[in-house]
Order: structure tokens, then sequence, then C-alpha cells
């Protein structure tokens, strides 16, 4: 096993066992010793990196946040009138309930976990506030909040259906939601 020296990439694996973990085993799961061991680390390298299991999670949570806005801007930089992003809108729901299974868990892990406990509300809170970025591109802020909760939803029941809706489903809840958008003055 590397030393601390020669290992400059020990933390990032250390977040990305976590990950890995909780979406395998979910955070009753988690633990110093399983994540060391997932990450090939040695046991100290937990608390030299870490001050304990809270600031690991809110760093592989915050880590797992950051690749999900990272596919809203993939979906929604580039659309450049309101139809397109209507469609990349949806093309982002399908490409969600259908990608990998491990960030459905994560998700539902991370917002279990906000519901519990109130400090990590700060995490979903950020998130939910760059999504919405994102959709403010095309959309006017009320909208964008509908359509944010929209996407959440629509994700989840495609994700977890046994026959998940189609593509024109998910069109049509979204031209629905911004039929009555706002218009700026």
């Amino acid at each position: 096993m590397a030393t601390g020296h020669t290992d400059p990439q020990r933390r990032e694996r250390i977040i990305a066992a976590t990950l890995d973990l909780i979406a395998e085993e979910g955070l009753a799961g988690v633990s110093h010793r399983k994540i060391a061991a997932r990450a090939g680390v040695p046991l100290g390298s937990m608390t030299y990196h870490f001050s304990g299991i809270d600031q690991l999670l809110r760093e592989a949570f915050g880590r797992f946040t950051d690749h999900i806005v990272a596919v809203f801007d993939a979906y929604l930089s580039t659309p450049t009138d309101r139809d397109q992003a209507r469609t990349a809108v949806a093309e982002l729901v399908h490409a969600l309930s259908e990608g990998p299974q491990r960030d459905l868990v994560l998700t539902q892990e991370l917002y279990t976990l906000a519901a519990r406990q109130p400090d990590y509300r700060e995490l979903t809170h950020e998130w939910m506030r760059r999504s919405r970025t994102h959709l403010e591109q095309h959309f006017d802020p009320d909208t964008a909040r509908q359509l944010d909760a929209l996407i959440e939803g629509l994700t989840l029941h495609r994700a977890l259906a046994r026959e998940p809706h189609d593509h024109a489903l998910t069109l049509e809840a979204i031209a629905r939601i911004t039929a009555t958008e706002k218009r700026a003055p």
C-alpha cells in the first residue's frame, strides 16, 4: 500500500469509495473500516483526511451533487430557444431515469439524510439552487422551480416503474408547466 506522500489520490479514492459503499449498502452500511477497505487505504487515513464521518459524508455528497449538476449543464447549456429547452429537459429526465442505478440510490440516500438531519439540508438546498440556475437560463424562476421538482418526480417514477412512461408524456408534462410561464415585461 502506498504512503500518503506517494499517493496523492488517496483522499479522492476515499470519497469515491464512500459513494460506492452508500450506493451498494445504504448509509447504514457506512463505516470508516468499510470505506478504508474499499478504498484500499490504511484505516488511519480516514482520520488523517477527514475530521469525522460527517465531514466525509458532506464532501462525498457534495461531489455527487456536482456530478448531477454537470449532467444538468450537459443537457441545458446548448438550447437556444424555449422549444429546444423543453426537449432538453425531457431528455434530461430520461437520461437520469435510465442512467446508473447508483445515481438514483445516492439521490434518495441524500434526501433521506437531509430529511432526518437538518445539517445536511444545506447540501440539498445548494443542489436545488444550482439546478434551478441551469433551468433559469431558459425559464422564469417560478417555472424553473416547478420544472426542477417535476424532473425529480418524473425521474424517480420512470426509474422505479414496471412500465416507465414514454418521452411524449414527459414532453407533455413539461409543456403544461411551461405553457403558463410568466413573461418578463
